[in-house]
């Protein structure tokens, strides 16, 4: 039996301008749609602050799916569950009466559930004579499939600022730690130098750092206090510097002669005009080791200091982003579909289609982290863009994502290659790759 697209609740609770949108969308939802009833819960869970429900109507929530048959929410098997209180209750881990009827309520007023009412207020299915439901009177889930891709594309936004706020904790740690072990050299090496004014800002800072702070809060705060490490790195240099004279004994005992001046190693390796003939004959050549490393300096006569090679290995070495963002938009343009509005206008859009892309090509979690941490965010989710563009000819995206990352691990990878070449099959070989 067909009943209209907008019903009224029973007894003396009064419709409201919310119900009425609520069902007028969920009456747009197209009938052959599913979704995965389960992957859509993890979605409101993430989602739960902006959506606007607690744990507990989640809880009731994921009560009522369990009612429902099936992995698939699809509107062609009917979506109104009829659950008694008593049921729901049991399955809701025994949650009292009233507290049941006020989640009810929150879930309906948020939009993700709409009340089927019967005539009398009960909940029961009317069947047909071969046994399949004819109409049935409940709690209709039909708005949850209406609403799924807002879900997935907010929990997928969440999950980037997440992940971001971890990022800038982790470097504010670092560099917290390198400008505090700078000022001890600084006291151990020269207690005579004026280093009062890098401490009161190192301390002015600290206390600047809120309880919870936000990522821009961060992203401030580690602007400053990178500056300062740059300017206790200066002064340390000038000591070593100044140190010279004192340590000539002891370097020339270390002296090291070449007996080939004009060895190869002397001179600079040509990369020829600009990153763009660099970067296609790497390709070419699968020179990946040239994408990877700095251009050789020349071969000092002398062996580094031992000092100097103590203070460099506390500076941390993170990844940094290969290719500019028009480059990367310009070789994978499908990625750009996945953005927040259906577009991409910065390396946070980026990062928040990638997690999306991502769900959807199967990639799990952990191969994504773990790409993260080695390669850093803005390049994994280069490297995600680019799978997508190759998604037909990939059997695994997993599997393919973590060779890639062990590979990068042991500096055998770059990400240059991957794009040109994309950009050649696109005809856009002319753009400049290099950041």
């Amino acid at each position: 039996m067909e009943r209209g697209s907008v019903t009224t609740p029973f007894g003396r609770r009064p419709m409201t301008l919310g119900m009425l949108s609520s069902q007028i969308t969920a009456g747009r939802t197209r009938a052959e749609r599913s979704v995965d009833k389960w992957k859509l819960f993890r979605w409101l869970c993430e989602a739960k602050t902006v959506v606007g429900v607690s744990d507990r109507s989640l809880a009731v929530l994921n009560a009522l799916l369990s009612f429902y048959p099936g992995t698939e929410l699809s509107g062609e098997t009917g979506l109104v569950v009829f659950p008694s209180n008593t049921q729901l209750s049991l399955r809701a881990h025994g949650m009292a009466g009233t507290t049941l009827r006020r989640h009810l309520a929150a879930l309906v007023e948020a939009g993700l559930i709409l009340r089927r009412d019967s005539p009398n207020g009960k909940r029961y299915v009317r069947r047909s004579h071969s046994g399949t439901v004819g109409e049935a009177f409940g709690f209709d889930l039909s708005p949850l499939i209406a609403r799924a891709a807002e879900f997935e594309t907010t929990a997928a936004e969440l999950a980037a600022e997440r992940q971001h706020l971890r990022i800038m904790r982790e470097r504010l740690s670092l560099c917290r730690r390198d400008v505090a072990k700078l000022l001890d050299l600084i006291r151990e090496s020269a207690p005579q130098s004026d280093r009062q004014d890098c401490e009161r800002m190192f301390a002015l800072l600290i206390a600047q750092i809120p309880r919870k702070p936000s990522a821009s809060d961060i992203e401030a705060v580690l602007a400053a206090m990178d500056s300062l490490r740059r300017d206790l790195t200066n002064q340390l240099e000038n000591l070593l510097n100044s140190q010279k004279l004192d340590t000539n004994d002891h370097q020339n005992g270390r002296h090291i002669q070449n007996s080939h001046p004009d060895s190869l190693s002397e001179s600079e390796q040509c990369l020829g005009k600009g990153p763009e003939p660099f970067l296609r004959k790497a390709a070419e050549t699968n020179a990946v080791q040239a994408l990877t490393e700095h251009r050789p300096k020349p071969a000092s006569r002398h062996t580094t200091s031992p000092a100097a090679t103590d203070r460099s290995s506390t500076l941390p070495q993170r990844p940094c982003r290969e290719i500019p963002l028009p480059a990367v938009l310009q070789a994978c343009p499908q990625i750009a579909d996945y953005g927040p509005s259906g577009q991409i206008l910065s390396w946070k859009d980026l990062m928040t289609a990638a997690i999306v892309v991502r769900s959807m090509l199967n990639v799990s979690a952990d191969a994504y982290d773990d790409a993260c941490s080695v390669l850093g965010c803005e390049n994994a989710a280069t490297i995600v863009a680019c799978i997508l563009e190759r998604a037909e000819q990939i059997t695994s995206p997993g599997g393919y994502l973590r060779e890639l990352t062990r590979r990068a691990r042991r500096q055998e990878f770059s990400i240059a290659p991957m794009v040109l070449a994309l950009s050649r099959a696109k005809g856009s070989g002319g753009v400049a790759l290099a950041s």
